[in-house]
């Protein structure tokens, strides 16, 4: 899902430096990329994984998770996948394990943009048809393109922040996407259409229900017909708005209370395991599991779904704002951090990443069942395992590649550190550094 209620911005919080800054163009794109190489054999050597799995520690503890699942692949080296920690924090509760299904959030955008580019490669819309084209009765659309709907350049403003506290402590409620579109566009606009990024949940499902009057179907079927079936997903679904359970098996999910305004209560801690998916639906409504994210993120990056110019289109990006560093993007739904691609999310209960670097096949998945610190924070983790498997050494046989980050793991460290909310007892938020700039999340 996406921004906090309350005015709470989760933050990237990295200390950039010139030396580490690439300088990529964020309104270019590179477009497709090539398929990620053969994965090798075998797992990462022993002093990759144990940093690994210190990173994941320490971030469990600071987000107050019981648990998380990971999954590192390094293709020249190894990989490491592993279920930490226990899948609730009930006495005596089972391992987390790797094949436990969870709620992705707003990796889902992704997926959702990801059908819009399909149903255009077959002419049934055309990306920048007028919102309107397909749900002529709406008002207050004022020419939004499906374009700017993925590119969180509507200027339609966000349903969450309003709705965020009845999100978290009532997350049963089965809300029907017109509530939703209705509350975000009663809200002030964030600017005109096409003129900057502005995060919306409001526009993907605004997206969802345009792409559902032009084709006639559900999205069920829609996902499964151009991203779940063609990659053989066996574990991805989006779910029914009244199915409040996960499919088994699956963690417990954990979520400050928040007041009225939308600020957690950092000592209430709430179980938001049972929740409806129709509080996210298009946004952020699936559910998956650690390998079939690790699949589609790979595919996700390579374009391999849908047409070359498609691909081009969808990791054509904007700036995240006036102060983001150009390495940090927009696309349509996708993310990029640098040669990395994918998305984050948060919804009561869960947060979680995906990333991918497409030329080596380095992927990072990443998820922790407690999603008071936000999006930003899974996102800071995956970048910090990235820059850690990066430095992975080659298996015999295999020659490692040269990945140009623009962090380190020590200033990803440094921003989940500097995360100002709801610290464990006994851990204090390092002090922001102010002469730096602090980008924000996309998320």
């Amino acid at each position: 899902m996406g921004s906090r209620a309350g005015g709470l911005k989760r933050t990237i919080a990295l200390l950039l430096s010139a030396a580490l800054a690439l300088g990529l163009a964020a309104c270019t794109g590179a477009g497709a990329a090539p398929q990620a190489p053969a994965q090798a054999g075998g797992s990462l050597p022993a002093d990759v994984t144990k940093q690994l799995q210190a990173a994941v520690t320490d971030a469990m503890t600071r987000a107050g998770a019981s648990g998380t699942i990971v999954g590192v692949w390094a293709p020249w080296s190894g990989s490491w996948t592993a279920g930490l920690g226990s899948a609730s924090k009930d006495n005596g509760a089972a391992r987390m394990s790797t094949d436990m299904s969870f709620r992705i959030a707003s990796n889902t955008k992704s997926m959702t943009c990801t059908v819009l580019l399909a149903l255009v490669d077959r002419g049934q819309v055309g990306l920048d048809d007028a919102v309107s084209k397909y749900l002529p009765r709406m008002v207050g659309l004022n020419g939004v393109t499906l374009r700017q709907l993925c590119q969180n350049t509507s200027g339609i403003a966000d349903y969450e922040p309003s709705l965020a506290t009845q999100f978290v402590t009532n997350p049963t409620r089965q809300w029907v996407p017109m509530e939703l579109v209705s509350d975000g566009l009663a809200e002030p606009a964030t600017g005109n259409a096409g003129d900057q990024f502005a995060y919306s949940n409001t526009g993907f499902v605004l997206l969802g229900m345009a792409l559902q009057a032009a084709t006639g179907r559900s999205w069920s079927d829609l996902y499964h017909e151009y991203v779940w079936g063609p990659l053989g997903l066996k574990h991805t679904s989006l779910p029914d708005s009244g199915a409040l359970s996960l499919p088994s098996p699956h963690p417990d999910g954990y979520a400050s209370a928040l007041d009225a305004s939308g600020q957690p209560i950092c000592g209430t801690v709430l179980n938001d395991t049972r929740l409806s998916p129709s509080i996210g639906w298009t946004a952020g409504g699936v559910v998956s599991t650690l390998d079939d994210l690790k699949t589609y993120v790979q595919a996700l990056a390579a374009g391999t779904l849908i047409s070359a110019s498609s691909s081009t289109a969808q990791w054509r990006t904007v700036p995240l704002s006036g102060s983001a560093p150009t390495w940090q993007g927009y696309g349509l739904g996708v993310v990029t951090l640098g040669p990395m691609r994918g998305h984050d999310g948060e919804i009561p209960g869960f947060i979680s990443a995906m990333l991918t670097e497409p030329k080596s096949g380095l992927t990072i998945v990443v998820m922790l069942n407690n999603s008071t610190v936000g999006g930003g924070f899974a996102q800071l983790l995956g970048m910090q395992l990235a820059s850690i498997a990066s430095k992975a050494p080659a298996a015999s046989g295999s020659t490692a590649p040269v990945i140009a980050l623009p962090w380190s793991a020590e200033q990803a460290k440094k921003g989940m550190d500097e995360n100002p909310i709801c610290p464990p007892k006994g851990v204090t938020p390092a002090p922001r550094d102010t002469s730096v700039p602090v980008p924000q999340s996309e998320d």
